[in-house]
């Protein structure tokens, strides 16, 4: 993969304010892939009785981890955003346990990509969530020399 598309995608990724502060580490980036992790935080709780995330903090992973895989696809010209994503929760995940997004970029058109993605805890056999989105194509930004 192209060092500069990873090197882009892992700044988008640091740039966004609510990855930041999700806690939310890209840790793999591949040709139209990506994956991201984000570490088990109390302040994230939705349940407090149970202590599982929330819905919303499993959302941002799987969308902003489906935004990666687009940026770091051999065709993707520039930037990228969220046009639709539906998301299925399968179960909640384990309290205590970090969760993994998976990404992949499956097809790209000249203005839109598909992005497949997953999200697993300890458990990767069976996943918390399934995700399929659709994300903007930008064209490439011109840079100063």
């Amino acid at each position: 993969m192209d060092d500069q598309k990873a090197r882009i995608a892992r700044q988008f990724i640091e740039a966004i304010p609510h990855s930041r502060a999700l806690g939310m580490r890209l840790v793999e980036i591949g040709e139209g892939t990506a994956a991201i992790e984000m570490a088990y935080d109390p302040r994230f709780v939705g349940d407090p009785q149970t202590g599982v995330i929330h819905g919303g903090a499993v959302s941002a992973l799987m969308d902003t981890c489906g935004g990666a895989a687009v940026m770091s696809h051999p065709r993707a010209p520039g930037g990228t955003a969220t046009i639709d994503l539906r998301i299925d929760y399968m179960r909640p995940a384990t309290p205590g346990q970090k969760i993994r997004a998976t990404a992949t970029c499956y097809h790209m058109t000249r203005t839109v990509a598909f992005v497949r993605a997953v999200a697993t805890d300890d458990d990767t056999d069976r996943p918390v969530a399934a995700a399929t989105g659709a994300f903007t194509v930008e064209p490439a930004r011109e840079t100063a020399p």
